[in-house]
């Protein structure tokens, strides 16, 4: 029977990294996991993560709530402060939404899709989101915070949500260990960074086998702006190339759905 509660021992034996998740901070309530790791200037140690069973204040994307339950889910946020580029950042959030969908094929052979930038999908329903946060320091970068929400043991969900929702329990028939997953996670991300320094060519190719929607006609919104066209890829940066009558046009942001045909 999986136990509802988060034992830090089980998650210490499945975790193998040099650094992250190494110092890892556990709350039974907090305002917001990111929120915590940009504004706290006591933790500094590269590959820190903070996992809250329970957030009064959770961030997705673009400003939306991200309801969590508590005892049933994953919201956890990662410091990087070090080896930190401007031009990377994309590529960072691509990398752990990639180190996710990783996690849920090798542990419980999900058929997992990617949802550009960062939300993870299975059959069209979204069972993780991130958020990627930064403080500046002049004109440097001096922290880099990852948020991830991973629906895990809900075994339903309440309201309608732009995305409809699923979990790995929906999607895997049963309850599965919360610590296993968070290890898993953890793992992939350090190995993908790693990636990401030597060659970022292997993360973008990984991502984009994941991608279902490449080769598609969609809409993108960016605030007030509302296009139409094909999405044609990724480039190197991990931007959206939108294929429009007039061209391609490079998107850095927005939030990306299928248009009806």
């Amino acid at each position: 029977m999986v136990s509802n509660t988060f034992v830090l021992e089980e998650m210490d034996i499945k975790l193998d990294t040099e650094y992250i998740g190494t110092n890892f901070i556990f709350c039974d309530e907090i305002n917001s996991t990111n929120e915590r790791l940009l504004t706290e200037e006591a933790i500094t140690q590269h590959g820190t993560v903070l996992l809250a069973e329970n957030q009064f204040v959770g961030r997705g994307r673009l400003g939306r709530k991200w309801i969590s339950e508590k005892n049933m889910s994953l919201t956890f946020s990662i410091l990087l402060t070090e080896n930190i580029k401007a031009n990377n950042l994309n590529l960072i959030n691509l990398g752990i939404s990639l180190a996710v969908a990783k996690s849920l094929k090798n542990l419980y052979q999900l058929d997992v899709s990617l949802k550009w930038p960062n939300d993870v999908l299975i059959s069209n329903r979204k069972v993780s989101g991130i958020l990627l946060e930064s403080v500046t320091r002049g004109d440097k970068i001096d922290r880099v915070v990852v948020g991830i929400g991973i629906n895990v043991n809900q075994p339903t969900f309440e309201g309608k949500l732009l995305i409809p929702p699923t979990s790995v329990r929906r999607e895997f028939g049963k309850p599965v260990k919360r610590e296993r997953l968070i290890s898993e996670v953890l793992n992939e991300f350090e190995i993908i960074l790693e990636q990401l320094e030597k060659d970022p060519t292997i993360v973008l190719e990984s991502w984009r086998s994941k991608c279902d929607w490449i080769g598609e006609m969609v809409r993108v919104i960016n605030g007030n702006e509302e296009l139409y066209g094909l999405f044609e890829n990724i480039d190197s940066d991990g931007f959206l190339l939108l294929q429009q009558k007039d061209g391609t046009k490079k998107i850095l942001s927005g939030d990306v759905s299928l248009r009806k045909k």
